[in-house]
């Protein structure tokens, strides 16, 4: 009921606030027997950490997951899962809670401070509490496991990178680009030349006491044709929740998307052609469905473009109310990203891994 788990085979449920002493989460639904490697699920950590670069937030954490339990010693350094749940933490060690005392009785502009009271009549002003988008350092690490899971069985790849900073964006379609590629520049788009004018923009902004926003595009590749669930569940349906959990997300388009409908069911349709050498797969001559049809995947690669709106956080002088429904003015304290995307890109990925592996496993149950 109170939506904090993800999953119905493969489930992730996070615990924890922005400035509590932990977050957390745990893990159910691994198959025993996986070999992990913890330096893996540390380098996704690392890709979302805060305070990595000039145009994210100053706040320090060094995010070191600690696995607390459903895996044992292996060799090399590596973890096998029991198959019981795997819990793990990540400690709290640079907030600064007297950052928000200012905002005990009053509401942000397109934060979740109104909207908590509203539900809860109590809410945690420390950073924004289970709000903020602290916790998504929980979903990395299940992220992580989910892409080790998802490698191991079907060598499934994920890949997202920054595709738009407010009008800036990258002159190609949507396609698959390594780590490597991605990580090369602080913003994480894979052309250099337009990441820096994304960069420019951003520091821009930053220094004018504001944000903006942009788009992600997400690409997952060896996805194999059958999974999905009818009729709630269908991948892209799940995808969606999934993808839209995240803080900030406000829009999101799988394959053609909006593009789409300013086609013609001929100009739309992904027409199948012959497969491999021995027949026994069946390719499209186009992906504009984004790999998934009918509500299951079809053995191309799933595309999704991700929007996110501006970080609500700002430092010019706003209108609002307090507590009491007077009207106010403020402006904000603390320390936020001028733009979320680059630490997003794990985020993103975490959740298609999520999702993902949680649909292989059904899958393995749907037929003999």
């Amino acid at each position: 009921m109170a939506g904090n788990t993800l999953g119905k085979v493969f489930q992730i449920t996070t615990f924890g606030e922005s400035h509590g002493v932990s977050i957390g989460g745990v893990i159910d639904g691994t198959p025993a027997g996986l070999e992990l490697d913890p330096k893996g699920i540390q380098s996704d950590l690392d890709r979302r950490r805060p305070g990595i670069s000039d145009i994210t937030t100053s706040r320090k954490e060094d995010d070191k997951v600690v696995i607390l339990s459903g895996v044992l010693p292996a060799e090399g350094g590596l973890f096998v899962s029991t198959g019981t749940p795997i819990g793990f933490q990540l400690a709290n060690k640079d907030a600064k809670s007297a950052d928000y005392s200012h905002l005990e009785n009053t509401y942000r502009p397109s934060h979740a401070d109104y909207t908590y009271d509203a539900k809860y009549g109590i809410r945690d002003i420390r950073g924004g509490g289970r709000s903020s988008a602290r916790e998504t350092a929980c979903r990395v690490v299940g992220g992580a496991i989910a892409r080790q899971l998802l490698k191991s069985t079907d060598s499934v790849e994920i890949s997202a990178y920054v595709e738009r900073v407010q009008d800036i964006s990258v002159p190609f379609p949507p396609a698959f680009f390594s780590r490597e590629i991605v990580d090369s520049t602080i913003i994480r788009c894979p052309s250099s030349e337009v990441a820096s004018k994304m960069i420019q923009r951003i520091e821009t902004v930053r220094d004018e006491g504001d944000t903006v926003g942009g788009s992600i595009v997400v690409v997952a590749k060896n996805v194999p044709a059958g999974w999905g669930e009818p009729v709630f569940d269908k991948l892209h349906a799940d995808l969606a929740k999934a993808l839209m959990s995240i803080p900030a997300v406000k829009a999101l388009e799988i394959g053609a998307g909006f593009s789409g409908t300013l086609m013609k069911g001929s100009e739309h349709n992904d027409e199948f052609v012959s497969g491999k050498n021995d027949g026994t797969v069946i390719e499209t001559s186009s992906n504009r469905s984004g790999g998934i049809q009918g509500g299951i995947s079809n053995g191309e690669e799933i595309v999704i473009r991700i929007g996110f709106k501006p970080v609500a956080t700002i430092k010019k002088t706003q209108n609002t109310v307090n507590r009491d429904g007077e009207e106010i003015k403020m402006s904000g304290k603390g320390r936020h990203d001028p733009c979320v995307l680059p630490r997003a890109i794990p985020i993103v990925e975490a959740m298609v891994a999520l999702v993902l592996a949680d649909h292989s496993l059904r899958q393995r149950t749907s037929r003999l």
